[in-house]
């Protein structure tokens, strides 16, 4: 943490590692997905204090993000960076070296992060320095297979990328929960997978809203006990992976609309009701799928499809 609050000041990033921490938890207390950008190779860090970094921000509960962007620092010209390039004052890692390094943070993530993006989509002809490799993913991957590493993110697991780059498919599928602390709240993270080939097909982000939880949709209020615990448990995700199907429709082959996210939604009931003692269980909804959620019984409240489980 200490070190994040150097980078911070070194870098003008003009806010506090506490803001970051209090902005993940208001967020995921109201439902959101959070994503994260993070930058290795920033002024005086180091290649060890950048393995220490990503290894906190996995493992530390006041960070632990739902998804990550990794985003190698890049010297363009006309900023403050260049400057420091210019006098000598910063040197970007060697490609080698940063491929290792990818590959090595590739390895620490855990299953219920996806990782969407590595690098910036920025033309190389505007880089003064930093990797000019397009392909950056795709060398940590190769690293990975050279250091006998595994990636265990939600990407590299999709049952779509999966049957793409590596040619599998799966065979049996089954209900794998994992239950983790992040942001001053209980996260269970549910997903359908094919364990032996390390296939995902669907997830869901269920979390038990904490004390400090906000929005009153997500309060409950509690006859003679006040309003002081939310008594609401809140899924923040829902996604089966796939080729993309039509709500209406139905296709064998493909795994939407097979009945994968009615089984996670069961279970997630069934924890929130039984193992969070809520009252009532609430979904962040896009208007397109609203009436999937109302085919389960939820209804429109505020932003939010909620449904009473007392």
């Amino acid at each position: 943490m200490e070190s994040c609050l150097l980078i911070k000041f070194l870098t003008f990033r003009g806010h506090t590692v506490n803001a970051v921490c209090e902005s993940f938890h208001l967020g995921k207390d109201a439902g959101f997905k959070i994503v994260a950008h993070m930058m290795p190779d920033l002024p005086n860090v180091g290649w060890e204090r950048d393995m220490a970094q990503f290894a906190e921000y996995f493992e530390n509960p006041a960070f632990r993000s739902d998804g990550l962007k990794i985003y190698p620092t890049l010297v363009i010209s006309g900023t403050g960076l260049y400057e420091l390039y210019r006098t000598g004052r910063y040197k970007s890692y060697p490609p080698s070296t940063l491929v290792d390094l990818v590959a090595r943070i590739l390895a620490l993530v855990p299953p219920w992060t996806r990782v969407y993006r590595i690098q910036r989509d920025i033309p190389m002809p505007v880089v003064t320095s930093g990797v000019k490799e397009g392909n950056l993913r795709e060398l940590a991957s190769k690293r990975m297979e050279e250091l006998g590493a595994k990636c265990w993110d939600v990407r590299s697991r999709e049952v779509g990328i999966q049957a793409i780059h590596n040619k599998i498919f799966p065979s049996q599928i089954e209900l794998i929960r994992r239950d983790y602390v992040a942001n001053g709240g209980w996260e269970t993270f549910l997903a359908y997978e094919d364990p032996r080939q390390n296939i995902l097909v669907g997830l869901l982000r269920l979390r038990k809203c904490s004390p400090e939880t906000f929005r009153p949709e997500l309060r409950v209020n509690v006859e003679g006990e006040g309003n002081n615990d939310p008594n609401c448990s809140i899924i923040r995700e829902l996604h089966v992976y796939g080729s993309a199907v039509p709500i209406s429709a139905k296709d064998p082959t493909k795994f939407q609309h097979q009945g994968f996210g009615t089984l996670l939604m069961e279970e997630a009931e069934r924890i929130a009701k039984y193992e969070h003692g809520a009252l009532k269980i609430a979904v962040i909804s896009g208007v397109g799928t609203r009436d999937y959620y109302r085919k389960l019984g939820y209804e429109l409240e505020g932003p939010y499809m909620v449904k009473g489980i007392c």
